[in-house]
């Protein structure tokens, strides 16, 4: 791994910095029974501005019942046609790419001719961005398939969908990112690098319907560190409408789409994208509780913070996991799941006092160039974005905010447990 960081998201730090030389980019295009499409698409990554050299085209597909017919230095890879199995064909193509920089597309999705040029250049500076180009829409079909795409799709130019170009505006094309931007990251217009597609993991094989997989994986890159950006001058032509415009009263079309936002409300555990009340598979925050005077003093602490941040998991030491048998939010002590915050308490508090302000703290953790926030010396909140950079860079690259007057004080032996629980202390 080779590069630099930027704090944060702070991606605008590296505007009008090119790489010494071009990177290797391996582009990995997604294909099934889309012929003419990815005919369109090969001619037009045939005209990249970026070196043919330091290019590599792999096509994967995805079951045709006829393998795509590719040209002569294009490879293709196929695996079985088991349903539709976008994730797995994209982690096929990483697997097999040699390339620093890896560049997804799918077969009907049409690059312009700087397109790989601008999507490597932020992860060939910094390896821990990801790119999302942007998609635009035309009417291709009836067009030669080596008509020069930078013409024929302004020229047949379908609406782009409202709700990402609002998202890109409202965000500033990704400066402004914070753990919901995942939805605006689209694995059809995708770059990143090898290594950190490696780090982060590939694709979620279990999505086997139209959309999810893009989500759910840059939700799992915010996480790891990524580096969110948007070119918006990275432009690929999607064949035909956005998905959301078509078929709007198709009842199947709408289950399909119901099927996808609970997959990901399972695995994406962020207000907003978990049920209200439904626990996610991956904790939204983890709190770890280091040690606790006595029984009574660890079930003050572990109430008070469920009853401040109730979608929490709760670490405790194994001699006290007994107390909270009837309650699955507790469990052992121990590497903590995926998670976008980390409480670390290392000793046993009462944080009705605090409640708010840690309430804040684990809310602006990991967004802009906030990484971490202490409150006292007894409270640590660490996003883990700040902990994955940390453990690349050895340093740390998010600011780390100290509250020294937070007020909390560790609980001893007697913490006046029938006080708490009546309300009378």
């Amino acid at each position: 791994m080779t590069g630099r960081s930027v704090p944060g998201n702070r991606w605008d730090l590296l505007d009008g910095v090119n790489p010494d030389e071009p990177p290797t980019v391996s582009v990995i295009v997604v294909h099934y029974k889309q012929q003419a499409e990815l005919d369109r698409t090969l001619a037009a990554l045939n005209r990249q501005t970026h070196p043919a050299a330091r290019t590599e085209v792999i096509v994967v597909d995805d079951g045709s019942p006829e393998p795509p017919r590719v040209p002569a230095g294009v490879r293709l890879l196929r695996q079985a046609d088991e349903g539709f199995r976008a994730a797995a064909a994209r982690n096929l193509g990483a697997a097999a790419a040699t390339g620093d920089v890896l560049c997804f597309l799918d077969a009907d999705t049409v690059p312009e001719p700087s397109y790989l040029t601008r999507m490597a250049r932020l992860p060939a500076l910094a390896p821990e961005a990801v790119v999302v180009g942007r998609r635009r829409h035309a009417a291709l079909a009836e067009l030669p398939v080596d008509a020069p795409v930078e013409q024929a799709g302004p020229a047949a130019e379908l609406p782009e969908p409202q709700w990402l170009r609002d998202g890109y505006h409202n965000t500033r094309d990704l400066l402004d990112a914070d753990d919901r931007a995942y939805r605006y990251v689209i694995s059809a217009a995708l770059a990143c690098s090898r290594w950190f597609f490696e780090r982060v993991g590939g694709f979620d094989e279990q999505f086997r319907a139209y959309g999810g997989e893009d989500w759910e994986w840059a939700y799992r890159a915010w996480l790891g560190g990524a580096i969110l950006a948007h070119a918006a001058d990275a432009v690929a032509w999607h064949d035909g409408p956005d998905w959301a415009g078509r078929e709007l009263d198709d009842p199947a079309r709408r289950a399909r789409k119901d099927n996808e936002t609970l997959l990901l409300a399972d695995v994406i555990g962020v207000a907003g994208s978990r049920g209200h009340g439904l626990r996610s598979a991956n904790p939204d925050i983890v709190v770890r509780l280091g040690a606790a005077p006595s029984p009574a003093a660890a079930f003050v602490c572990v109430d008070s913070v469920l009853a401040a941040l109730p979608a929490a998991v709760v670490c405790v030491p194994d001699e006290f996991l007994g107390l909270f048998s009837s309650d699955q939010r507790v469990t052992k002590a121990g590497a903590a799941p995926l998670a976008r915050v980390v409480v670390d308490l290392p000793a046993a508090i009462r944080v009705d006092s605090i409640a708010d302000a840690l309430r804040d703290a684990v809310s602006a953790a990991g967004v802009g160039t906030l990484g971490t926030v202490l409150l006292g010396p007894a409270v640590r909140i660490d996003s883990a974005r700040a902990r994955a950079r940390r453990a690349t860079w050895g340093q740390d690259m998010f600011e780390t905010h100290a509250d020294d007057n937070a007020g909390v004080t560790p609980l001893d032996a007697d913490p006046g447990l029938a006080g708490y629980l009546g309300g009378w202390s």
